[in-house]
């Protein structure tokens, strides 16, 4: 069974009341609106054609302001553009510019309209709400700016050309003695891009400003010279002086002048990880080279006590003093007067090396092992020129008491040295490939075959020998005269420095060499200590006898009429075979052979033009 529900009296007035304030509300909203409407109707109609109030532009009010009359005031109060202060740094300089030179303009026919447009949208909500807006809470509007970057740009551009500078490198060169010296500069470049960044962030805000230009800085590889140029003018503040060590100061000094040295500089740009720069320095090359002539007057071979053993006392008389050896060390000098430079120096001293010699002056025949004769040699130059004695006698002092140290191996071309017109000798005929021709040093041969032959009767290893091309009377020649032709083969010929003599000194004791040469004669003596060897030998003298061929005669245009001179003599070509067999007290100690090939060789005259009586050769 249902019963119908009654409402109680409070629900009854409950209901009442929320009633009456939904109605009061809906009321209120009501005339509300209708204010609103009523007010932004009122104010399209009493600001029909003008701006309505509350509308700004930066801070200017444009209420109540047509379209000509708002763009008139912006004119007055929108100025930034020509009147604002943009201030530019770089460094130590700065320029002041308008913005509007650099490209900012202001539209202030559009800024008007778009003060006019406040609350005149095509939306109702704007229409209707945008007026009261700007009534009550003003509506500020920005002015339209035209910024112009190409301008600003070029403004940049125009700036650059004050601030740009290029990179320079230092540069440090001589010029005769006078060093010179340029310093780097650091370059610098405006960075345009970088700059229109900044600029169009600073221009929106209307607002003075300044800014310090972005610059990219380009450093030279090398700024500064000045301690280098201080180094070279260092070593040609005054003249170089090259001195001895003390103990040789009989030698020198040598001065090199400010000017040699400016020519010997060489200033030099240096590159690699650690820096960049210049570096100062003498020549290598130049100052290596002056050492090197300078060491010629200063370079002394080391040289032996010579002596000449007295055959009555059996004793050594000193014949030339012993010798020092010196040498100028040409790197250790040249490290000394780079870093003697480099510190300051002028004066400094040369580095030598010396080499003491093994027999002094005091030497006895104990302590060389000297005591005896061990062989005499003799050969024969009867008829020899003036200038063949002359050489003779010249190559053989260079022998004349000079000693071969045990266990040696002796050169005649080393101890022989330089065959020159300097050293003594003169021109005579000597042997050159094919002919007999005149040449400085003719006749020192029979020196070389006197020496092969003392060396050979002694019975020392021979090590190194040449014969003759052909066969030379002069060494063929017996002590009583004429010719003994079992000396043929013993001959040795030398040509400094590429044909040698050369013999071992293969005993425990030195060697003591003496030379005499008389008027047609040379004699070689050893002295030593015998250890009881002796030579027996044997030859097949001349052998295969070939007849040389008929004399030559030839026309020398430097001859005078029926002048003839006979240039070259015939020797018949033979081969010669010499066996030694050398003995130590008794027993064979070593044996060897001696083999010489000698051609056939033509005479040959000369005679001069037109002259008559000349034999002509058979065809």
């Amino acid at each position: 069974m249902h019963s119908n529900p009654r409402l109680s009296n409070s629900d009854a007035r409950s209901g009442t009341a929320g009633n009456k304030i939904i109605i009061a509300l809906t009321v209120f909203c009501l005339t509300l609106g209708v204010i609103l409407l009523g007010t932004s109707i009122g104010l399209h109609i009493l600001f029909n054609q003008r701006i309505l109030p509350g509308v700004s532009v930066h801070g200017n009010q444009l209420i109540g302001m047509t379209l000509a009359e708002a763009e008139e005031s912006l004119n007055h109060t929108v100025i930034y553009p020509e009147q604002g202060r943009v201030v530019l740094k770089a460094d130590e300089q700065s320029w002041v510019v308008k913005p509007a030179d650099l490209g900012l303009q202001s539209n202030n026919t559009q800024t008007a309209r778009d003060a006019y447009q406040v609350g005149r949208g095509r939306s109702i909500i704007s229409w209707l709400f945008d007026p009261i807006r700007a009534l009550v809470t003003g509506y500020p509007i920005s002015p339209v700016l035209v910024y112009e970057e190409k301008r600003a740009e070029q403004y940049l551009i125009t700036l650059a050309a004050q601030i740009d500078r290029p990179t320079l490198e230092a540069r440090l060169g001589i010029s005769g003695t006078t060093i010179e010296l340029v310093t780097g500069q650091v370059g610098r470049k405006l960075d345009v891009a970088s700059a229109l960044i900044v600029l169009n962030d600073e221009l929106m805000t209307l607002h003075d400003f300044s800014i310090s230009l972005p610059i990219i800085e380009a450093p030279p590889l090398i700024l500064d010279a000045r301690e280098q140029a201080v180094i070279a003018q260092q070593i040609l503040f005054a003249p170089l002086t090259l001195s001895m060590p003390d103990s040789q100061r009989y030698l020198g000094p040598w001065v090199i002048t400010v000017e040699e040295l400016a020519q010997m500089l060489v200033i030099g740009r240096v590159e690699d990880a650690a820096q960049t720069g210049y570096q100062v320095t003498l020549d290598q090359e130049k100052i290596r080279n002056y050492l090197s002539d300078l060491a010629t007057s200063i370079n002394q071979d080391v040289q032996n006590a010579r002596f000449i053993f007295n055959d009555d006392t059996r004793k050594l008389d000193l014949n030339q003093s012993a010798v020092v050896g010196r040498r100028l060390d040409i790197e250790s000098s040249l490290a000394s007067i780079n870093q003697g430079l480099l510190d300051g120096q002028h004066s400094i001293q040369l580095t030598i090396i010396t080499d003491q010699p093994k027999v002094l002056d005091d030497s006895t025949t104990d302590q060389l092992g000297i005591h005896e004769l061990i062989w005499a040699e003799t050969s024969y130059f009867r008829g020899s020129s003036t200038e063949r004695i002359q050489n003779i006698t010249a190559a053989a002092a260079r022998f004349h008491g000079l000693l071969v140290p045990p266990g040696a191996t002796f050169s005649m071309a080393e101890a022989l040295g330089d065959i020159s017109l300097d050293n003594g000798y003169a021109e005579a005929l000597i042997i050159f490939g094919d002919q007999t021709i005149k040449g400085i040093g003719g006749g020192v041969c029979q020196v070389s075959t006197t020496l092969f032959r003392t060396a050979f009767h002694a019975g020392f290893p021979i090590t190194e020998r040449h014969a003759h091309a052909y066969r030379v009377s002069y060494y063929e020649e017996k002590s009583g005269g004429g010719i003994d032709p079992n000396l043929a083969g013993l001959d040795a010929t030398v040509y400094v420095p590429i044909v040698d003599l050369k013999f071992t000194n293969d005993t425990p004791y030195w060697l003591l060499m003496e030379t005499y040469v008389r008027s047609s004669s040379i004699t070689w003596k050893f002295y030593s200590t015998s250890d009881g060897r002796t030579v027996d030998w044997q030859t097949t003298g001349p052998t295969n006898i070939v007849e040389p061929q008929e004399p030559l005669y030839r026309e020398n245009p430097a001859l005078e009429k029926g002048e003839v001179n006979q240039v070259d003599w015939e020797a018949e070509g033979a081969d010669v075979t010499i066996t030694r067999s050398v003995y130590r007290n008794g027993a064979l100690y070593f044996q060897d052979t001696f083999r010489t090939h000698y051609l056939p060789w033509q005479a040959i005259f000369e005679y001069g033009p037109g002259t008559e009586g000349i034999p002509t050769p058979e065809p």
